[in-house]
């Protein structure tokens, strides 16, 4: 395997008027093409401010950031937008779905803001749908569909862009243990399909979907260790 992801001495400080919080303090840690891991930590460990800067979403004040080959913490905002697209895909617990749109025009949205043409942003989208087991749910909006349905959306949508990695922010947080379940046996079938996935959450029974747990706590990287009695669903998504 080869790195997908490679951090060195990645450092947020965060300054609130003269008072400066040290959010993340000198993480290294690498993640590998077609792993899966998941990020704990309690509230204010850094383990959220970890995630945004692996997502492009912010960026770090000190250290370096290497993803899938390319050193990305010297970009300006408008290249890291591009390579956000281009590069990631983003799983939220809210699902982030625009209200007014079908499940299929919500997952369209990455592809056309990446120039792709309707017809394929179509062809892509139904697939990424049926992909998720909602192929007769593509006309439906958000209010139309339950909350499990709205994350296999979301998942479509991370996946229509054929990221680097799947960004994973506390995706079971707002469902109930039963869909939550369903929606990480998506995830555990998506990885043995080969994708990298990098989750964040404060459910340990989660995190044993994953293969590998990064545990922060106050801003630093306190253990790395490879999940036991790992929960393995046989669950298919097609």
């Amino acid at each position: 395997m080869r790195n997908m992801i490679k951090v060195s001495n990645l450092t947020k400080i965060y300054h609130t008027g003269t008072v400066a919080v040290q959010a993340l303090k000198g993480i290294t840690v690498s993640v590998q093409k077609g792993e899966f891991v998941a990020v704990m930590g309690p509230s204010g460990s850094g383990k959220s401010t970890f995630m945004n800067l692996l997502g492009l979403l912010d960026t770090a004040t000190e250290g370096t950031y290497i993803l899938e080959g390319k050193e990305v913490s010297a970009l300006n905002k408008n290249q890291l937008a591009v390579l956000r697209n281009q590069k990631l895909g983003f799983v939220f617990q809210a699902f982030n779905l625009i209200p007014g749109l079908t499940a299929l025009k919500n997952v369209e949205l990455p592809m056309l803001y990446a120039g792709i043409k309707p017809k394929e942003r179509t062809r892509r989208a139904l697939l990424a749908l049926q992909r998720v087991g909602l192929g007769d749910r593509v006309h439906h909006r958000p209010h139309e569909l339950s909350g499990g349905q709205n994350q296999r959306v979301a998942i479509a949508r991370a996946l229509v862009n054929k990221p680097a990695v799947i960004m994973a922010d506390e995706p079971t947080g707002a469902l109930d243990t039963q869909t939550g379940e369903e929606i990480m046996a998506i995830f555990q079938q998506l990885h043995r399909e080969g994708a990298t996935i990098v989750l964040v959450t404060h459910e340990p029974d989660i995190a044993r979907y994953a293969e590998r747990i990064l545990r922060f706590k106050d801003g630093r990287l306190i253990s790395d260790e490879l999940v036991e009695n790992r929960i393995v669903s046989s669950e298919k998504t097609r």
